[in-house]
């Protein structure tokens, strides 16, 4: 079963809270539920954080579920005991919502939401990966022992970053490990995402459909800009926007042909004051149920 989510981050940003820092907190809701018909949404900084019951209640009486929420691993810098004690609440917040899946991602290096060009954002020779990719698998096992899987997140900034770094760490994680499959930060990063969808769909367990200016991408590129300058200035963009370079009918007719059952989530940021989250997230989530019928998704 295909669900459609929503990231509150187009609303009210995580990495810069100044983004949408005016938009109250029932407005999003209100517009992703009710107005746009979001069938939920994922973890944003404006949620309760440390009591899993008050926002089950929060969402819930907005028509909402809780999807997921991002969990930043610290492998590289602790020990896999240290990072299982440190997830156990997340796991614990998502267990008591009935979520299947935790989305992680490495980043006690990443350079995601510091003022640093793109460009020194962190690496990982081959037999580094091979370890780091031992540790995450270890912690997707005990995730999958309390019955959630680990979504490893690609993302702009970290040293799972490239096509290339995606094939290296899915094959240094074993079956334990899945992957979140985001097509702005794969067409970002230089890959094509129809082609990186299809190779690695037998783990895919979750996806966000990002999509990417390639204007400001080729800019971030250019000047040295940091992501986040990247973000302010737009580089992201919502399915349907005529702005947008990520074609979604191949990597939704993807989804269909090998039977993808979970979240389909619009997880695009962009300054609020500039681009309206009700206007794009709507279009983002029409244009996503009009494709998911064209191709049989839904």
């Amino acid at each position: 079963m295909i669900q459609f989510g929503t990231n509150p981050i187009a609303w009210a940003n995580d990495d810069d809270q100044s983004l949408g820092v005016d938009i109250p907190t029932e407005r999003i809701l209100d517009e992703a539920g009710r107005l746009i018909g979001f069938d939920g949404i994922e973890n944003g900084h404006r949620w309760p954080q440390d009591d899993p019951e008050a926002l089950k209640q929060l969402l819930a009486s907005h028509g909402l579920k809780f999807i997921s929420g991002w969990h930043s691993l610290n492998l590289l810098a602790h020990f896999v005991e240290d990072e299982k004690r440190a997830i156990q609440p997340h796991l614990d917040k998502l267990k008591h919502n009935g979520c299947k899946v935790c989305i992680v991602c490495e980043t006690s290096n990443s350079v995601q939401g510091l003022a640093k060009p793109l460009s020194t954002r962190p690496t990982l020779a081959a037999e580094g990966m091979k370890a780091f990719g031992k540790k995450v698998e270890e912690v997707a096992q005990f995730c999958a022992d309390q019955g959630i899987d680990l979504v490893y997140h690609h993302h702009m900034g970290t040293v799972v970053q490239s096509s290339e770094d995606i094939d290296a760490f899915m094959a240094a994680t074993g079956p334990a490990t899945k992957l979140l499959f985001d097509a702005g930060h794969c067409y970002f990063a230089g890959g094509e995402p129809a082609t990186v969808l299809a190779k690695h769909i037998d783990r895919v367990r979750h996806f966000h459909a990002k999509n990417v200016r390639n204007e400001i991408r080729t800019r971030v590129e250019r000047e040295g800009l940091s992501f986040m300058d990247g973000v302010r200035a737009g580089v992201f963009t919502v399915p349907g926007d005529q702005e947008g370079t990520v074609d979604f009918s191949p990597l939704l007719k993807i989804l269909a042909d090998n039977g993808y059952e979970g979240w389909i989530v619009i997880e695009a940021e962009q300054d609020p004051d500039a681009r309206n989250p009700l206007l794009y997230q709507t279009l983002g989530l029409h244009t996503l149920k009009r494709i998911a019928r064209e191709t049989g998704l839904n």
